[in-house]
């Protein structure tokens, strides 16, 4: 096995184990962005559940507030149909149904957030997928200037005035150089 060749292998098994190992990572990463992507996606649907859950207890909440104000006003002998005490329960009713309108714009913020979260987790993984390809082309490249570097000091080629060839014995003649000088 000539000389030259030691380094070379080295080199090429070198530069293919960090290419792949860059690869894996990218990869990795974008998986990675895809599963929490959806562990966000799941939490966004949880949010929007829990929030009709608390938006159908909220008008519950309202409708007994509203049964136990017509109790106190029945035993009280005022007439819960109309006046002051229909003025009370309508109040009631409409700022119960304004809190429950809070608690679903609450939800559908949440889960907005949480669909926000999952697309910067996909958005993410494809990133680190893509920037891992393009370290794996420079680590390619950065492989192929240092096996030149390895052939260019093994036959000369950074040498001034050196052909670059594989032997560098042969002595120049017959050139155009040699027949005009």
């Amino acid at each position: 096995m000539p000389a030259v060749a030691v380094p070379l292998i080295i080199f090429g098994v070198g530069t293919a184990i960090n290419v792949i190992g860059q690869m894996k990572a990218g990869n990795a990463a974008k998986r990675l962005g895809d599963f929490n992507a959806g562990v966000f996606e799941t939490q966004a649907t949880d949010a929007l559940v829990r929030g009709r859950e608390d938006e159908a207890q909220q008008r519950l909440t309202t409708q007994g507030i509203i049964s136990a104000q017509k109790a106190g006003f029945a035993g009280q002998n005022v007439d819960v149909g109309g006046g002051s005490a229909l003025d009370v329960q309508a109040d009631a009713a409409f700022l119960g149904e304004l809190d429950a309108l809070r608690v679903r714009t609450n939800a559908q913020r949440e889960a907005w957030g949480y669909r926000q979260e999952a697309e910067n987790a996909r958005l993410g993984g494809a990133n680190a997928q893509a920037a891992s390809r393009w370290q794996a082309a420079g680590t390619v490249l950065g492989g192929a200037a240092a096996v030149e570097g390895v052939l260019a000091q093994r036959y000369g080629w950074n040498q001034p005035n050196t052909p670059r060839t594989a032997s560098t014995s042969a002595p120049r003649s017959g050139g155009a150089r040699d027949r005009y000088s």
